[in-house]
């Protein structure tokens, strides 16, 4: 029986290792999680020890992969990571190799619509002021929005999009979307409005939220810069879930404190941690969260479930499922 030689680089457990393992009596497996943190120490005997262990490699599941891996790994054939965006494992050598990467889209698609919902509220009902009223212990009415009637704008309907698409349709909202593919395709359900990625300007002047649900790619690079955020309304509020570097955060923090837009409300940004020295600090319409709206409970263990499935199929050599495209970003 021929086995399979996997590494698992993640901070887990044994349970978890475990049901790994119970996917096939061909599976070896072994967590290089601490030698591969040594590893980017500069710990030249974890080198050493994990270039033995990466010599024989086939199959890595991770959150954060060994440096240089494709080179340090000649027999490496797939790599399932445990996100959904990939941009930071998609250096030249692991773009242009035949090793095939897949990733766990689709599992975050109900907590980052929630969390989406969480700020279009917060926003709406105006929620840091009511913290800021508590902090002073001061009494103050004032008028809160509703949702009802008010259009969100997706940009990029993918399992994240089409979630917040079906929250926003609960709430009474009209729903407009981008997407990559041909938008006469058939209809798409909770979406009042299709457009192409080309007709985005329409998109920004009609949405009072809008909201970034694209992957980091060459191509989403900065998207949002001063020709867009000029486009949306002086009421309307940015959200982005996607990630940090599709906004031009300069430009963003000009509209904010110049009152271009409402507000926004970010989870990533271009450089994670966020810098002291940023302004976007500073900026009482914005609201922050450290990176967090895919976080939810035994995480772990529902990557480890969509890894198990694609194991499987990898041992019966079928066709794997979220296989990302490397030269597109996702």
């Amino acid at each position: 029986m021929e086995m399979v030689n996997i590494l698992v680089s993640s901070p887990t457990d044994e349970e978890i290792l475990n049901r790994i393992a119970a996917v096939s009596p061909r599976v070896k497996i072994q967590n290089v999680w601490d030698l591969s943190r040594a590893d980017y120490r500069g710990d030249s005997s974890a080198r050493d020890e994990l270039d033995s262990v990466l010599a024989d490699v086939e199959i890595v599941y991770g959150i954060r992969l060994p440096r240089d891996l494709v080179n340090r790994a000649p027999k490496l054939k797939w790599v399932q990571v445990m996100t959904a965006g990939v941009d930071r494992f998609l250096d030249d050598n692991f773009r242009n190799s035949k090793v095939i990467l897949t990733n766990v889209s689709g599992i975050h698609a109900t907590p980052i619509s929630e969390f989406v919902m969480e700020q279009i509220l917060m926003f709406a009902k105006n929620a840091a002021l009511c913290f800021e009223l508590k902090q002073k212990k001061q009494w103050q009415g004032y008028e809160p929005k509703v949702l009802r009637g008010k259009t969100v704008g997706v940009v990029g309907l993918g399992n994240i999009g089409k979630e917040v698409a079906r929250l926003s349709k609960a709430f009474g909202m009209r729903v407009i979307a981008t997407r990559r593919s041909d938008p006469r395709a058939p209809r798409t359900r909770n979406v009042d409005l299709m457009l192409s990625r080309q007709e985005l300007p329409r998109l920004l002047v009609e949405s009072d939220y809008v909201v970034i649900t694209l992957p980091y790619t060459r191509e989403t690079h900065n998207l949002f810069g001063e020709k867009e955020l000029r486009s949306m309304k002086p009421t309307a509020y940015l959200i982005n879930i996607g990630r940090g570097g599709i906004i031009d955060e300069d430009v963003l923090a000009r509209a904010l404190s110049e009152n271009w837009i409402a507000g926004a409300g970010l989870d990533v940004f271009a450089t994670e941690p966020l810098p002291p020295e940023s302004k976007l600090w500073e900026l009482p319409n914005l609201l922050f969260s450290p990176h967090v709206s895919g976080n939810m409970e035994d995480y772990i263990g529902q990557t480890t479930e969509v890894f198990c499935k694609n194991l499987s199929r990898y041992l019966e050599g079928k066709k794997l499922l979220n296989v990302v495209d490397k030269q597109r970003g996702y």
